[in-house]
Parts: C-alpha cells; structure tokens; sequence
C-alpha cells in the first residue's frame, strides 16, 4: 500500500470540512433549490415523450419563454453562492419568476419547477449570515490561589492560640524560642479564663448572681 493510498482518507476529510465551512457561510440550500427549480422549466417545452410508435411534444409557442425563465433562475441559483448581498432580490426574482412560469411553461414544468423555485426563493429571502457570539468573561468560581475556596483558613493563617485558631501540634514555644510557652504568657495579665461569671473575682462566690 502506498503513502498516496493512505493519506486518501484524511485529504477527502479536509475537503469536506472546507465544503462544509464554505456553505455555511452563504445561502447554499437556497441557491441550489432554485438552480434545480430552474431546469425542468426550460426542459419541458423542448422534451419528446415517446409512448411506443407515438411522439408527444410538448413543445409550445412560448417556448422561448421557457428556456429565458429557466436560464434565469440557473443564473440566480448560482449568484446567491457567489454573491451573498444580493440574496434578497435573487430570491424576490425566483418567486416571480416561479409564478410567471405556472402559465408560460406547462404549468411551471409540471409542479416540480416551481416549487423547487419558489421554496428557494423564501429560503434566500429569509437567510441571514450568521454573527459570532462574543467572548464570554471568565466566571470567578469562588477559590483562592491554589485551588483553596475563600474565606478558607490555609496553614499557617489563624494557626496560634492568641488569634483564636486551633493549636498546633506540639509545644509552644516563647518569644526567640527560648522555652515553651506558659498559659500566662498567652492570656492577658489578670485576665479572667472562668466564662461562667461564678469566680471569686467576679465576686459571685461560686454562685450565680441572682438576677
């Protein structure tokens, strides 16, 4: 197997990505309904039906007619890939030209052209090009650096006793650690640790205060 024959697959990829990127980006169904609207009218007028040994022609005197409504409508089929900003009046052109083609052409070339035109003609009219949505700001999602979320107490932060955090394992140690750090050195001088309000220094005498 050669190196042709494996890069076949990826090549006709890209290809198909390039197509698909270019038809999206202009009124393509638009343009190919009313490109296919186009031939059956200008086909039936000159067609020849054979049933056996006996010929229909559907030839009729407007003719000419037929065939100048069907080149238009090939024509129009064709701008609105090429020329985007005139796909309002191609697909006006294309609905009238349908219309017209009911009575000069055998009624549209039997149906088929004139819905393939007409329903083109409405989807040129109604196309837009597409906008591209604007970036969108980056969401804070609440966390710190580091992946930690607010407000969250890291190591280090609110850690000693004297700032209400919890202990640390192991003895504390004073100022220049030169020792361990007493429970007086922690509290305030003469600072009460009875929450209760029934200590001696708070003259309650072990109970509490009535009222």
């Amino acid at each position: 197997m050669s190196a042709e024959t494996s890069a076949a697959p990826g090549q006709f990829t890209r290809r198909r990505l390039q197509f698909r990127a270019w038809r999206g980006t202009r009124p393509f169904w638009a343009g190919l309904f009313v490109l296919l609207g186009g031939f059956p009218i200008m086909y039936f007028p000159y067609a020849h039906i054979k049933l056996g040994h006996l010929t229909l022609a559907m030839s009729t005197t407007a003719g000419a007619g037929s065939l100048i409504i069907g080149v238009l409508l090939v024509v129009l089929g064709i701008s609105l890939w090429f020329q985007m900003h005139i796909r309002t009046f191609a697909g006006v052109a294309a609905i009238l030209l349908a219309l017209v083609s009911l009575p000069v052409s055998n009624f549209g070339g039997f149906i088929i052209g004139f819905l393939f035109s007409m329903i083109g003609g409405a989807m040129a009219v109604s196309w837009a090009p597409g906008v591209e949505p604007e970036p969108q700001p980056a969401q804070e999602d609440g966390t710190a650096a580091g992946g930690a979320p607010e407000g969250a107490v890291t190591e280090g932060e609110g850690s000693s006793p004297a700032d209400g955090g919890p202990q640390s394992e192991g003895p504390l140690l004073g100022k220049d650690n030169e020792g361990p750090l007493l429970r007086k050195d922690i509290d305030p001088v003469g600072a009460s640790n009875d929450l209760s309000g029934t200590s001696p220094a708070n003259g309650a005498n072990g109970r509490h205060s009535a009222g």
